[in-house]
């Protein structure tokens, strides 16, 4: 822990001189392209910077964020490869597909990836086979478990609205998982597809219409672009929910169940690492998640006058009161 928060003091000593680095660009220092959100390239910065590369010292870096808008993400991840990025790193789904399109050569690095093999970046996990590789996010059965702990939590939830992005491939498959396990916990599923801020409206109005007595929902860029609007709707419409990312929950929403991806995204910078050292992608498997933390916020809990059980509470990784 010592040694991590004084790699974190370092990169924050030598960050401030990041602003010069298109004064130090040098043939020699290698490029990083940059596709996903401001939180993960602060994550994997640090990562790097845990590994010896500094940017602005010995690795400059090409930043393209896309937010809620993933029309954009073929151009950015062309503009990448006309800037000959020793390696792309590309957070989500919709990001690694524009940049495997956009080339086959220059490595590629996901970090939240939930199916890597259905979404065709690679061949298999254990042997990626081309120029791409990274981290899984996500393992199908994950998005039932939302369920169970929902159901779980509040025992009344008889009717749950889902906010899921159909343009992420993998969240089909988990989609699929929740259909499944929905009719054994007697609860009816309603799928709501936003797309936009209009269709982030349009699915609150249909929750509100059809009497939904729970909300889930999916990690993808437009959801967390409008976190805080889906929070606030869940908690003044008195809605037990349960999200995919913890920063929902610090949000003010209900509860959590997924992956670290802080880690995800610091772990990333160990397959750049390694591939700037000269081994290829397709010799670096996938790695797929091992642990999943479940956040309780109770202040919101009391606030929708819902009591969590104690074999729910108990088995929190964090709790917020």
């Amino acid at each position: 822990m010592i040694k991590r928060i004084l790699g974190y003091t370092l990169c924050a000593i030598l960050f401030p001189q990041c602003l010069s680095a298109e004064a130090q660009q040098s043939s020699t220092v290698p490029r990083i392209g940059y596709l996903g959100g401001p939180s993960a390239a602060t994550e994997l910065r640090e990562g790097l910077c845990e590994r010896g590369w500094v940017e602005g010292q010995n690795i400059l870096v090409e930043y393209r964020f896309a937010g809620a808008k993933p029309e954009q993400l073929s151009e950015f991840a062309a503009e990448l490869v006309r800037l000959k990025a020793n390696v792309i790193v590309a957070v989500s789904t919709p990001a690694a597909q524009a940049a495997r399109k956009a080339t086959n050569t220059i490595p590629i690095v996901f970090s939240m990836v939930s199916d890597p093999v259905a979404s065709g970046l690679v061949v298999s996990l254990a042997r990626p086979g081309g120029n791409a590789t990274g981290l899984s996010n996500m393992l199908p059965e994950q998005s039932g478990k939302l369920l169970e702990l929902l159901k779980e939590a509040a025992p009344g939830v008889s009717r749950a609205a889902l906010l899921w992005d159909s343009a992420n491939p993998g969240k089909i498959l988990e989609l699929k998982e929740m259909q499944a396990v929905a009719p054994l916990l007697g609860i009816t599923l309603q799928s709501l597809e936003v797309h936009s801020e209009k269709d982030v409206e349009n699915a609150f109005s249909s929750i509100s219409k059809t009497r939904s007595n729970g909300l889930i929902t999916f990690v993808d860029a437009v959801t967390v672009s409008h976190r805080q609007r889906i929070v606030d709707f869940a908690a003044k419409n008195r809605l037990p929910s349960i999200y995919q990312a913890s920063d929902f929950v610090s949000a003010g929403g209900l509860m959590s169940y997924g992956v670290n991806r802080v880690e995800l995204h610091r772990r990333a910078a160990t397959y750049v690492d390694k591939i700037l050292q000269g081994t290829k992608p397709a010799n670096l498997p996938v790695e797929r998640p091992i642990k999943f933390e479940l956040v309780i916020n109770l202040k919101t809990a009391k606030q929708i006058g819902l009591t969590i059980p104690p074999n729910v509470l108990a088995r929190a990784d964090r709790v917020i009161k």
